[in-house]
């Protein structure tokens, strides 16, 4: 059994590890998917720059290509598995596609983190990125520094992603897993989430600081400890998501604010967990199989009283198509379909009759 003490505890060291991973990056010189990519992507018409490592490109190198690149272009990667740590900044509206996300792999070199966009003091705006795989590098899969109006879309992330002091981001049918701490941290920033598989972390994500979050339709699963924390100040919207089989579903620490609707929470120690402090709103959440639906955090955790619980629950088995695949689509005939507002609950829509 986890305890709070050791919840506590194991918080402290993933804030103290993210601390470690900022410096790093401020100082270079230290030492069944929902997101499928099933076919490959041709070379867009206007690709200004191609990456190929057999020579058959522009250049074999990608950091070669976008330190080239001038603000508006696109550089195209051509399968392979690049050994090289990867940085944007100073740039605007630049598109990195990979040919395919299970093709293109950057598996890092000497730094902390794979990928960083953004770089302190420089960041980046307007920059997209699509396709591709990024294996974690010193405990950081990706990075994402000062800046905004950043799109990540279609790309597997193998470990953690962080951002600091970024606005206006979108991670967006991505696959993120296998982080020693957070699939998903952020600091100070403004983003959304948005049909991610987010899978086998110690948290899944993680909002802090004074960041402001909209997640939807993301699958979170596996995670040692929440599905989602947040503390600090922070605010999160946390809408039509399936948390399944993880510690425990949602944490709103300290004077956090947020609020739940249409979300699937199931098969964790705890549903809700909440400061008497924070500020939040329920509704329409499917309750089912975990130890406790709603705790308040004190000295120890209490059931929370009934005017800081939602009263439209659903304590309902919700069927997924094939849980163990990682397939967490609604059989047809669920019995979550137009519940409240909402055409179905959770993160995916049920399957029609006979697929």
């Amino acid at each position: 059994m986890i305890t709070p003490l050791h919840h506590v505890q194991h918080f402290h060291r993933m804030t103290l590890m993210i601390v470690m991973l900022c410096l790093a990056v401020e100082f270079p010189g230290s030492s069944s998917s929902l997101a499928a990519s099933p076919s490959t992507v041709p070379p867009p018409d206007q690709a200004n720059w191609t990456v190929a490592l057999d020579g058959t490109g522009t250049y074999i190198s990608i950091q070669e290509a976008i330190d080239a690149s001038k603000s508006g272009d696109t550089i195209w990667i051509k399968a392979g598995t690049y050994a090289e740590d990867v940085t944007v900044h100073s740039k605007e509206g630049l598109k990195i596609i990979g040919e395919r996300m299970d093709l293109v792999v950057l598996s890092g070199l000497k730094r902390v983190g794979t990928l960083h966009i953004g770089k302190w003091p420089y960041g980046a705006r307007n920059v997209e990125i699509h396709n591709l795989t990024v294996n974690q590098h010193g405990g950081l899969g990706l990075g994402i520094f000062n800046g905004g109006g950043i799109l990540l879309k279609k790309i597997h992330i193998k470990g953690m992603v962080f951002g600091q002091e970024v606005e206006d981001v979108t991670i967006e049918d991505c696959v993120i897993g296998g982080s020693e701490t957070t699939g998903i941290a952020f600091a100070n920033s403004k983003a959304t989430l948005i049909g991610n598989f987010i899978h086998d972390n110690d948290h899944g994500v993680s909002i802090g600081g004074t960041s402001q979050v909209l997640l939807t339709h993301n699958v979170i699963t596996r995670s040692l400890f929440e599905g989602i924390m947040v503390h600090d100040t922070s605010t999160a919207k946390i809408i039509q998501n399936t948390i399944v089989h993880n510690g425990g579903g949602i944490a709103f620490h300290d004077t956090s604010q947020g609020e739940a609707h249409g979300n699937i929470l199931t098969d964790s120690q705890v549903g809700f967990l909440f400061s008497p402090q924070s500020q939040t709103t329920f509704s329409f959440n499917v309750m089912f199989a975990n130890d406790a639906n709603y705790l308040l955090k004190e000295q120890s955790n209490v059931p929370a009283p009934p005017d800081r619980q939602s009263q439209t629950d659903l304590n309902v088995a919700p069927t997924f198509v094939q849980p163990e695949k990682d397939d967490y689509r609604l059989v047809s005939n669920t019995k979550l379909r137009n519940i409240g507002t909402f055409q179905f609950l959770g993160a995916l829509p049920p399957v029609d009759s006979g697929s």
